[in-house]
């Protein structure tokens, strides 16, 4: 019996930057030397991802911290003039006051069991972005908290701690295969995930087109 929902908060809850991420990469554009957008998002994703997949125990570093980096990187590499804070900006602006999907705070209102925030995002950014949308779950484990980043199973197994749950009575809701599906599931969790775009459903995993959607599934009946 399922006694708790961990959820995602950004893809899942609230939007994703991706109008952000494409000013910025237009910024990018115009100021520096690059092909097209694709180039300047893909070297940039890159850059992200290599330093976020180290930022772990000893060599954490916040989100804030890694966007900073890569995106200073990206800047570099690409000979652009873009100031790096007045960009990197815009995407921490967009972390603190997301939009929300439409069905999201229906899904909380409704939800028979407690609902506990599991985010990659710093700390600090998404108790802002809970705030503003008068969210109010019954507690938020960050990879602040836990010094490890979502797939990496600690901060999962960090949030069962939190809750004194064993794995088996929490469903983990998430937008994301890698992250979310792939990282709960090494720490024994179940999980649906968030496809909102209808991607092809890998064998074996639970999805559903929006958060209301999830309790149609075995899991949460």
């Amino acid at each position: 019996m399922v006694k708790a929902v961990f959820l995602d908060f950004y893809g899942t809850v609230v939007y994703e930057d991706g109008e952000i991420i494409s000013k910025v990469t237009q910024e990018i554009l115009e100021t520096g030397k690059a092909k097209d957008k694709s180039e300047i998002a893909s070297y940039w994703w890159n850059e992200f991802q290599t330093s976020f997949i180290s930022a772990y125990s000893n060599h954490f570093k916040t989100q804030r911290e890694l966007e900073y980096q890569s995106l200073s990187k990206t800047i570099q590499y690409f000979h652009s003039s873009a100031n790096v804070w007045s960009l990197s900006n815009l995407m921490f602006d967009h972390w603190i006051k997301p939009p929300i999907f439409d069905e999201s705070k229906r899904f909380f209102d409704i939800c028979p069991v407690p609902i506990y925030i599991v985010s990659n995002i710093d700390r600090d950014d998404i108790l802002k972005a809970i705030e503003f949308h008068g969210l109010k779950p019954m507690g938020v484990f960050t990879s602040e908290d836990a010094r490890s980043y979502k797939p990496r199973k600690e901060l999962f197994e960090f949030a069962l701690t939190g809750v004194g749950l064993p794995a088996g009575q929490v469903v983990h809701i998430g937008d994301s295969l890698g992250s979310d599906v792939a990282g709960a599931s090494s720490a024994g969790i179940n999980t649906i995930w968030v496809n909102r775009s209808g991607r092809e459903v890998p064998e074996g995993v639970i999805a559903v087109g929006n958060l209301l959607e999830a309790y149609d599934t075995e899991l949460l009946k």
